[in-house]
């Protein structure tokens, strides 16, 4: 008897970044009635995978990825019974839920942090990292957050400094107690036993320090001084705390407990590297996927998006998750040019993630093609700690739902970020839902049509197609992806046979007959099925 396929397998995924996409109490934020009452609109649109931002307990210094509680929801989003009726209700509509874990760090005001600095001796204190001042009474090394500064905040009371790999109010847990790595396990069984399907797990990579916690290397050539906070980070490279090689074992564990539960685990493995994947999947026996982010760094390039894809392939199998955008980077639209001609980009661009082995995630509003939202506040603690730094709130703009409703259909108050100078009627999802040529209908033809088409979802690994530099073609069983990134159309050459198309991003479902090779305009995509 074969093997039964993971039921994350072939499947699409959506990010939900919970503050911005439903609000239905007028507090101008998202919250679970929100998800749920998008449940219906999710399961049309063809998604098989939810993943919810973190929803837990929080003061909100990171929007949520400060968490002070990780056994209940904010109420600011709703209450536990809330979450309860969306996981069921999208369970009843064929989708599975992921929740938002994040174990590197928890907030300054977790009762653990609380008790670690009220009682040096207690038992919580080593539940953090820290270390006694550098003999001139400085952070222990030279290590610096990814939000600028330091990564190292003095405690004055106990004289030691705490490690923070990202805001001084997100003390950094220490995975090389025992304690810690007891109290994850309960916390993983407590919402695996609730019905959650899985975690996303945020910063996967970075759990574990160099234990005898040596200074990065500095970059060649790299000043920091007179830099924009922020992006010291990049002046370093971060062998000593970041990509640590007994990373996974954490994660070992977890899949234990997680098969018990038939839940998955999916990291925020924030490395490039197809090669350094590799460990954090271990044969299904660690993480099941990790999000490759080299995806989301590829210009509107052919070739480099080509060497790109076909690497993580070669390398990783089935076992990558593909991001065509999230909440911390710029939407895809906005990486590749914006407005119409980034939209169709875009569009072009998923149809390559859509037919490559292992899990596309959408993230809310790319079904749309919507680009950054034009803002001109600061939520983000990176533009509010740094100053001249960007920021990543124009990424996090509410989604824009109806031009007919108040606040856009998103909510009846003041949202809690603004839509964006560039938002109107037809940036919603709305009037792209009226309109039978939009770039709404194309997306949910594109994701039925994997749904349809098992050599997409469980086909064999892609044949990359030989020809022009400028596009980017595969072959997986009787099924041929091709994308022209040119300036001109293009030709390619098909394998033997006879071929229809029945995808094209211009048209959406199509059945078009073509023979020895299709020719595709700029910035589209098309989908062939061999038929003779």
């Amino acid at each position: 008897m074969a093997a039964r396929r993971p039921w994350w397998q072939g499947a699409v995924g959506y990010e939900i970044y919970i503050r911005s996409f439903q609000d239905t109490d007028g507090d101008g934020v998202g919250d679970m009635e929100g998800i749920r009452r998008r449940l219906p609109y999710l399961a049309d649109l063809g998604v098989k995978i939810l993943w919810i931002t973190p929803c837990f307990p929080s003061p909100g210094f990171d929007h949520g990825y400060d968490v002070s509680d990780y056994r209940d929801i904010d109420p600011l989003f709703g209450t536990l019974d809330d979450l309860d009726r969306v996981v069921a209700e999208a369970h009843d509509l064929g989708m599975k839920v992921l929740a938002d874990l994040v174990p590197n760090h928890s907030s300054h005001e977790h009762p653990w942090f609380r008790a670690a600095t009220a009682d040096p001796e207690g038992p919580y204190r080593d539940y953090y990292v820290w270390r006694d001042p550098a003999p001139d009474g400085g952070p222990p090394n030279n290590w610096v957050s990814h939000f600028g500064g330091p990564a190292w905040t003095l405690h004055e009371p106990t004289g030691q400094y705490y490690m923070h790999l990202f805001l001084p109010e997100q003390p950094d847990l220490n995975w090389h107690n025992e304690k810690v790595r007891e109290e994850f396990d309960e916390i993983l069984r407590f919402w695996f036993e609730r019905g959650i399907d899985g975690f996303r797990i945020d910063v996967a990579h970075s759990l574990l320090e160099d234990q005898e916690f040596r200074d990065n290397p500095k970059r060649e050539g790299d000043a920091l001084h007179g830099e924009i906070p922020g992006t010291q980070f990049d002046h370093f490279d971060h062998v000593h705390n970041l990509d640590q090689p007994e990373v996974p074992d954490i994660y070992r564990r977890w899949n234990r407990i997680a098969a018990e539960y038939d839940a998955m685990l999916v990291g925020e493995v924030y490395v490039l590297e197809a090669e350094r994947l590799v460990r954090y999947v271990d044969g299904g026996r660690a993480l099941h996927s990790p999000f490759y982010f080299a995806t989301l760094k590829a210009r509107w390039d052919g070739q480099e998006i080509r060497e790109t894809l076909a690497k993580g392939t070669a390398i990783n199998g089935d076992t990558l998750s593909w991001p065509l955008s999230s909440h911390d980077d710029p939407h895809a639209a906005e990486r590749f040019g914006g407005g119409e001609v980034g939209a169709r980009r875009a569009l072009a661009y998923l149809t390559l993630l859509m037919g490559l082995p292992g899990l596309p995630f959408l993230y809310q509003g790319d079904e749309i093609g919507l680009d950054n939202g034009r803002v001109d506040v600061k939520e983000d603690p990176i533009a509010v700690r740094n100053e001249g730094a960007v920021g990543r709130d124009g990424v996090r703009t509410p989604v824009p739902w109806s031009p007919d409703e108040p606040g856009f259909g998103f909510t009846t108050g003041e949202p809690w970020l603004p839509f964006g100078s560039n938002r109107d009627a037809s940036t919603t999802i709305a009037a792209q839902m009226d309109d039978p040529t939009s770039q709404w209908h194309r997306t949910r033809a594109l994701l039925h049509l994997r749904r349809e088409l098992d050599d997409l979802r469980f086909g064999p690994m892609p044949i990359w197609l030989e020809g022009h530099a400028d596009v980017v073609a595969f072959a997986r069983g009787d099924t041929v992806v091709a994308m022209n990134a040119g300036k001109a159309p293009r030709e390619v050459a098909l394998p033997a046979g006879s071929w229809t198309v029945v995808f094209d991003t211009r048209e959406g479902r199509t059945n078009r007959p073509v023979d020895t090779e299709v020719t595709i305009a700029p910035d589209h995509a098309v989908v062939l099925r061999h038929t003779g």
